[in-house]
């Protein structure tokens, strides 16, 4: 009975550096995969609310094309992808086009 006493007491101390362990995971996924995607988030935001004539964008569809108009009301982008096709878009769906925008070093 004191055996098993006394490796009860003895597992307590393990608890700690399991618990370190988590907080130091959760950390480390913090740090290198919830942060940056938070910060994307906010450039991308930040382009949509920017968006003026003749952006070069792509839509959430993947369709290559470029501002003719923003409407703030309606929250909607008109965008030309073709000579005389022009398609209405949500503006939540809007991307900055990287094909044609040059690389930062």
């Amino acid at each position: 009975m004191t055996n098993i006493l006394l490796q009860q007491a003895g597992g307590g101390a393990s608890a700690m550096p399991m618990l370190l362990m988590m907080v130091a995971i959760f950390a480390i996924m913090y740090f290198f995969m919830i942060r940056p995607q938070q910060k994307r988030q906010k450039e991308i935001q930040k382009f949509q609310n920017e968006l003026t004539e003749g952006t070069q964008v792509v839509t959430g569809g993947g369709i290559y094309g470029t501002v003719k108009s923003v409407d703030l009301e309606k929250h909607t982008v008109e965008v030309k992808i073709a000579k005389d096709v022009v398609i209405t878009v949500d503006k939540g769906y809007v991307f900055k086009d990287m094909a044609n925008t040059p690389l930062q070093k």
